[in-house]
């Protein structure tokens, strides 16, 4: 039996263009958009579609942010001479 009137509407966009969609996001966006995701998902309010949709985008935003962060470090490493170092603050105690 179909829901009436459902809190959040499900996207009919297509696969492929959320997927570059998806390709165009910055970091923190993505991030932020997961973030939302997971707590709605977590709240248990959405009706199993939109549930499935929701983990689908999920899994995309989360291999879309894994990438980004994979591409900084590779940008780190080469920053540092192909070596991968330890972080250590410079300069005085933070306040």
């Amino acid at each position: 039996m179909p829901r009436p009137n459902s809190d959040k509407a499900v996207d009919a966009t297509s696969p492929g263009a959320k997927a570059a969609s998806i390709g165009k996001l910055k970091f923190e966006v993505a991030l932020a958009e997961l973030e939302q995701l997971v707590q709605d998902m977590e709240g248990g309010r959405l009706p199993l579609e939109e549930s499935l949709a929701a983990y689908r985008r999920g899994s995309e935003l989360l291999t879309h942010c894994q990438q980004q962060l994979s591409d900084a470090e590779a940008q780190i490493q080469v920053l540092e001479n192909g070596v991968l170092r330890t972080f250590e603050p410079s300069g005085g105690e933070a306040r």
